[in-house]
């Protein structure tokens, strides 16, 4: 296994650590904190996976959940402050 496939699954065992906090967090705001945090972490697995196999499609589905998951944290930080 190389290099790339170890990182990629650190990322994935990082993620699945995440959703304890996704599923307990004490309020809203940690709750958000850690999908964001899965988000990024999932991404960068995606990218790993995609350096280690060569294939460009796992960049474009990680560029574009990176996207979907920072306009999902702003929507969720303005419902937050309460200004949605």
């Amino acid at each position: 296994m190389s290099e790339l496939m170890f990182g990629a699954i650190c990322f994935v065992v990082l993620a699945l650590c995440l959703i304890i906090r996704l599923i307990k967090g004490p309020t809203a705001a940690d709750r958000a904190i850690s999908a964001d945090c899965i988000d990024i972490l999932a991404d960068m697995a995606l990218i790993l996976y995609a350096l280690y196999t060569g294939r460009g499609i796992f960049l474009d589905i990680a560029l574009v959940t990176a996207i979907l998951g920072f306009i999902g944290t702003v929507i969720i930080a303005r419902y937050l402050e309460g200004r949605l």
